[in-house]
């Protein structure tokens, strides 16, 4: 057995058998072994940054990880925006990177490169295999790391001899470490903030306060204390719709958000983190939350919020009661594009436990109170703020939740820095609608020129605007094997989602706002 029959082998046996891929010469007998060893899915993005974004979204719907294959320093390095964007969705994923054999890095051949300097950036856990005999190893601490609450960017470089040369040992799988629990001074502080202060926010983020099941303990304490409640900004997964609750977020324009926790004297952490602006801005305070407000920390990210909500409830003597009542769907919209119309369109069509995707960036802030009352679904959003998460984060997760529709928000100017894994839903027949919002320009830039105290003008709209020519999004589609269809109305949207939905592949709308 070679090194890299031991490394599939030790992944399978700890559980990961999954593998989004993007290899290279370097990799070519990890290729061999997962053509030898059965278990492993394999999936083909044509890019990096499709392969390591497929790996966030894949964890955020399964849970677990899957691995990436990618070719040396620079696939890595391409790679490296999608996974900042699992690192801060707090996303389990093993990074396996090939790299020049050992006895050949000396020769300083063109694809030599600082490969650990590239990936400790991103990475909790890094390592560097060094004979065939350790790789089954190597691989298992990785999965263990990767694995580790709240979920981390384990990476493994596999120089090529570690892989041909025999000698491999298959590694069982490591024992994970349990999930933190809050602890108890900390649920007692909370509770004493509860019966005591006034102008009290819980602000809920992270991986477990969002969920179904904490929210149910959340709607406990805000019935019998009258506090508020806000999730953060952005967030990996916000388990929405009917039974679930009315999860406002805090506003990113910095203005909103200052505005909106004005009156907040004290704020409850749990899994999340203060408010702060995701830039700075000249004569705009980089905390959003007044500066007298008191901190007090619930949990931290890596702790469980479900268990602790749960504590801190039955601390309060907070009864158990029914979660509030979204209302009914909404009638289908009807006239020209709005992002409320887009809103109703998607909350009157999507089906139960779909997986909305939301790179809408601009046009779709307004979004989630409209879309309350839809049916119980996943609502992923951009943790990291790398542009071009949607399409591939969409693609794994599509993966990772077999035959859920998928429903992909995707800006067109973000889009275009991933559009290659269109290619990757087509070939494996994926459940994804994809709207993708067209006004042909960066309109976050310019709201972001705006808020540094100027207006664009000719010269600086050339590096704003996409127009000249414009990007045809159903050329482009079906150049990568995607049907798909321009709508211009509320109604030419609802039907091509309906269409869509009726479907078990990929459909793209590129809907004209």
């Amino acid at each position: 057995m070679n090194g890299a029959e031991s490394l599939v082998h030790s992944l399978l046996k700890s559980g990961v058998d999954v593998c989004f891929a993007n290899p290279g010469t370097s990799e070519m007998h990890f290729v061999a072994a997962l053509d030898r060893v059965p278990g492993m899915r394999c999936v083909l993005g044509l890019q990096e940054n499709v392969v390591t974004g497929a790996a966030d979204g894949y964890w955020r719907i399964k849970g677990k990880p899957a691995v990436t294959l990618l070719h040396c320093g620079p696939g890595l390095a391409n790679g490296l925006a999608g996974l900042h964007d699992a690192r801060r969705a707090h996303s389990g994923v093993v990074n396996c990177v090939g790299d020049q054999a050992t006895y050949h890095r000396v020769y300083d051949a063109p694809l030599t490169a600082d490969t650990e300097g590239f990936a400790r950036g991103v990475s909790a856990w890094v390592r560097t295999a060094t004979k065939a005999s350790e790789v089954g190893q190597d691989v298992a601490n990785a999965v263990q790391a990767a694995k580790t609450s709240p979920g981390q960017v384990a990476t493994l470089i596999c120089p090529s001899d570690t892989c041909w040369d025999e000698g491999g040992v298959v590694a069982e799988a490591l024992p994970v470490p349990a999930v933190p629990q809050a602890e108890a001074h900390a649920i007692r502080n909370a509770a004493k903030v509860l019966r005591e202060k006034k102008n009290v926010l819980i602000l809920l983020g992270g991986p477990t306060a969002l969920t179904e099941a904490a929210q149910v303990q959340a709607q406990r304490i805000i019935a019998h204390t009258g506090a508020h409640i806000l999730a953060e900004t952005s967030n990996a997964k916000i388990e929405r719709g009917q039974g679930r609750l009315q999860l406002d977020r805090v506003p990113y324009p910095p203005d909103h958000a200052v505005a909106r926790l004005k009156d907040y004297e004290q704020i409850i952490l749990v899994g999340s983190k203060a408010p702060t602006g995701f830039f700075g801005y000249p004569n705009h305070p980089s905390l959003h939350y007044p500066p007298n407000a008191i901190l007090t920390v619930l949990t931290r990210q890596e702790q469980d919020a479900v268990t602790a909500l749960t504590a801190l409830a039955e601390e309060l003597g907070a009864p158990k009661v029914a979660m509030p009542d979204n209302g009914p769907k909404p009638e289908l919209p009807r006239g020209a594009p709005s992002p409320e119309g887009l809103a109703r369109v998607i909350a009157a069509l999507m089906p139960e436990n779909a997986i909305i995707v939301d790179e809408s960036v601009t046009y779709g802030r307004g979004l989630s109170p409209l879309t309350h009352c839809a049916p119980k679904h996943d609502w992923l959003q951009n943790r990291g703020g790398a542009i071009g998460y949607g399409f591939p984060v969409a693609t794994g997760a599509a993966v990772a939740g077999g035959d859920r529709r998928v429903i992909s928000l995707q800006a067109d100017g973000s889009g275009m820095y991933t559009v290659q894994a269109l290619w990757t839903q087509a070939r494996e027949k994926l459940p994804i609608t994809t709207i993708v919002l067209s006004n042909r320009k960066y309109q976050i830039l310019i709201g972001e020129y705006q808020n540094v105290g100027a207006n664009p003008g000719p010269t600086a709209m050339q590096m704003l605007d996409l127009g000249n020519p414009d990007i045809n999004w159903v050329q482009l589609a079906n150049g990568m094997g995607v049907e798909a269809a321009t709508a211009s109305t509320l109604e030419e949207l609802a039907d091509l989602v309906s269409q869509s939905l009726a479907q078990d592949a990929p459909f793209l709308i590129e809907f004209l706002i």
